[in-house]
């Protein structure tokens, strides 16, 4: 699979369907391993005159402790050959195993940052703000009382996209 950089605005995937629909994982490098989860909130845009991502982790998450203690990480849109490995990503936790071993992902780095081979998409981030989210900020009651029954409040960070990457035949795909 080759992969080719872009720029972050010529990305033409529909933002909705890559974060809630598609096969999204955040990648982020532990002290001695690296480790993934899947993720279906976050969105794409615009904000301090950069291009960025959002993404939002809960406080249980391996990910986020990891997260908290990095600057830098990546979201990996899993192409066809390896779709069926997200729901692993997902399910276990990376303070118990290593899943990318376990799920036979395969790692590679862009300037000390991993991605997972066989993405179809890779967008590197760099951290710019993280904040927990307060029920008192919540201005819909239902989605509060429906999301957080057990006051387990997410982060969200907003990262810098720095570099996107896509593999060759998604780019040839998408020029049709």
């Amino acid at each position: 699979m080759a992969m080719k950089e872009i720029k972050a605005e010529d990305i033409k995937d529909n933002a909705f369907r890559l974060i809630g629909k598609d096969y999204l994982a955040v990648t982020v490098q532990g002290d001695s391993r690296v480790n993934a989860m899947t993720a279906s909130w976050g969105g794409l845009g615009v904000l301090w005159n950069k291009n960025v991502a959002t993404i939002y982790l809960r406080p249980s998450r391996y990910t986020k402790e990891l997260l908290d203690a990095g600057e830098e990480f990546s979201l990996c849109v899993l192409g066809n050959s390896i779709k069926n490995r997200y729901e692993y990503l997902g399910s276990h936790s990376g303070r118990d195993e290593d899943k990318m071993l376990v799920s036979k992902l395969k790692v590679n780095y862009m300037n000390d940052v991993p991605w997972i081979d066989g993405s179809r998409l890779v967008l590197f981030c760099r951290k710019l703000y993280a904040q927990e989210m307060d029920a008192f900020c919540f201005t819909d009651e239902k989605i509060l009382k429906q999301n957080y029954r057990k006051d387990d409040f997410h982060t969200m960070y907003i990262a810098e996209i720095t570099k996107v990457i896509i593999d060759s035949n998604t780019l040839t795909a998408q020029k049709k």
